[in-house]
């Protein structure tokens, strides 16, 4: 089992108190597996506004969407391999106007096959892809809070996210890791008026 990591001070305790009680209640975890912990992990996922905007997923069920179309094998990697339910996002509007962070949200689902690789009128079909052998995975995500838009120029005012990712020159990705530290100098930006 993995237990997702706090700020708390005693979690690693509690994590060391899990094995503890599983060991004297006689109890073996599966292939010899022990609880851990595990950081959380922070995401900026692009998406253009016409095809699926923040108002758009607020809009749906649970405002949770399938991230589907995404046909770049890095970031289909980030979905299969790295991300975990829970994990925070940050939602970014691009090729429009103004990009920037305008919602934030969170993993809701595991990797999963995206249909529209076997959608032949779909502009994401995969003629390589099939049901028995898919190429390309998505997970599901949950937009929690829509917020004022933290454009790419304040993004880009900051000295503690000189080393974002999104911001290093060439970088086209649409999903991209952010690290804890980004992610709390964004959502104390997100929290003042803007400059």
């Amino acid at each position: 089992m993995i237990v997702p990591l706090s700020d708390e001070p005693d979690v690693e305790e509690a994590v060391a108190d899990l094995n503890h009680q599983v060991r004297d209640a006689g109890l073996t975890a599966p292939a010899g597996q022990t609880y851990r912990r595990y950081s959380m992990q922070y995401w900026l996922m692009k998406s253009e506004p016409e095809e699926c905007s923040v108002d758009d997923v607020i809009a749906m069920p649970e405002a949770t969407v399938p991230w589907f179309g995404v046909r770049n094998y890095q970031a289909r990697n980030f979905m299969r391999d790295q991300m975990r339910l829970g994990d925070g996002v940050l939602f970014y509007h691009s090729s429009c106007a103004r990009p920037g962070v305008v919602g934030l949200g969170e993993v809701a689902s595991s990797a999963y096959p995206d249909a529209t690789q076997f959608e032949p009128g779909s502009k994401y079909f995969d003629p390589k892809a099939s049901p028995e052998s898919p190429r390309w995975q998505l997970v599901d995500i949950r937009v929690t809070e829509k917020t004022r838009t933290l454009d790419l120029a304040e993004l880009r005012a900051q000295d503690a996210l000189a080393d974002m990712v999104l911001l290093r020159r060439g970088n086209r990705l649409s999903i991209t890791p952010i690290t804890a530290h980004e992610w709390r100098t964004i959502l104390r930006l997100l929290r003042e008026s803007p400059t």
